[in-house]
């Protein structure tokens, strides 16, 4: 029997292919845009530039400090340069940083957004933004903070180096993974889910064995894709609540906390949300959580937060943040339990 639902879908317009990074002239226009502020971080800036050069008199400047976690001094910067511009919308390239970028200056002055997507964030399908200020990352959703054009090139993924694709596919499997459980989930994230998450699980091996195998890295983006929609279109749970306090209180790489992550939040929730966890748990070998920890390990992907230089002293202080004010989870959010939950993660130990 299908449950009740309300579905809301989200009107973002989608250009995806080989070679669609020269679209984004055409894309400015049919915006009416003609003065675009391009956004990358420090070191996508040689690319960001050529970019500039394909767009010509439609690129107005660049900004080119994005950073991790969104921090809002540098997102007053940016405003200062998009006003010293006179743009009239941006173009985020790169990853979660720089996408986090342009949607926190639209969230402040509505401008247009277009996302050259080129790691598997998933982010940029979203209408949220996650910003950090004296040390605390905060969410907001609201429709304006998602861009109104996401162009998904493979071609411009071909060079991402294998560890932080192996990292950021892990990380858009965190967003299908807390969908399948949402509270609010319906039929077409649960199918969005599954499919992003089987796509993933079928791209990120062979981009491991062939880093520049275009296939393999158009499946990646495809199923970052859906994964990322399912993050706009559902809510989140505990996995990204952990995520949020371990990036904005404790500044974790965001990729790599995820991919870490991913398996002990996934065994924490297992045993309350089996049945909707039951297709992808399929996928992994019947153990969700030991599945995922044992495919990550299989990817050389990170397994320990202390090698992401975690204090094993912080996680008492980690636990009682992650309790405060938690998420909505199909399981409770129990400090003793989310005090193991981050001593396994900490160590690397394989869930039970």
């Amino acid at each position: 029997m299908i449950r009740s639902f309300r579905y809301t879908v989200q009107p973002a317009r989608i250009v995806f292919g080989p070679g669609v990074r020269s679209e984004v002239a055409n894309e400015m226009g049919r915006l009416g845009r003609r003065h675009a502020l391009i956004l990358a971080t420090p070191f996508q800036c040689p690319d960001a530039e050529h970019l500039a050069g394909e767009l010509g008199s439609l690129a107005a400047g660049l900004f080119a400090g994005a950073a991790m976690h969104t921090p809002v001094e540098v997102t007053e910067a940016a405003m200062a340069a998009y006003e010293a511009a006179d743009a009239d919308c941006v173009v985020a390239y790169g990853g979660g940083s720089t996408i986090g970028l342009g949607k926190a200056i639209a969230w402040r002055n509505d401008a247009a957004q277009i996302v050259v997507a080129t790691t598997y964030a998933g982010s940029e399908v979203t209408p949220i933004l996650g910003q950090t200020d004296a040390g605390t990352k905060t969410t907001i959703r609201d429709p304006k903070i998602l861009p109104e054009v996401v162009v998904y090139d493979p071609e411009l993924t071909l060079g991402l180096p294998v560890g932080m694709s192996v990292a950021s596919g892990l990380n858009a499997m965190a967003h299908a993974v807390e969908g399948l459980y949402a509270r609010d989930r319906d039929p077409i994230s649960t199918l969005q889910a599954v499919e992003g998450i089987r796509a993933l699980k079928e791209a990120l091996p062979a981009i491991v064995g062939s880093p520049r195998d275009l296939a393999a890295r158009t499946t990646a983006l495809y199923g970052s894709w859906l994964c990322g929609t399912v993050l706009g279109t559902v809510g989140m749970a505990l996995h990204h609540k952990l995520c949020h306090t371990l990036g904005g209180s404790f500044d974790l790489p965001h990729a790599e906390t995820h991919a870490i992550m991913l398996p002990h939040t996934a065994a924490y929730n297992e045993p309350a949300a089996a049945a909707a966890l039951a297709p992808v748990t399929d996928l992994f070998g019947g153990s969700l959580g030991g599945g995922l920890y044992d495919f990550s390990a299989s990817l050389g992907a990170p397994l320990a937060l202390r090698d992401l230089g975690l204090a094993g002293a912080d996680l008492d202080r980690a636990a009682a943040l992650a309790v405060t004010d938690p998420y909505w989870n199909p399981r409770p959010v129990e400090r003793d339990g989310i005090r193991s939950l981050l001593q396994r993660a900490w160590e690397g130990i394989r869930p039970a």
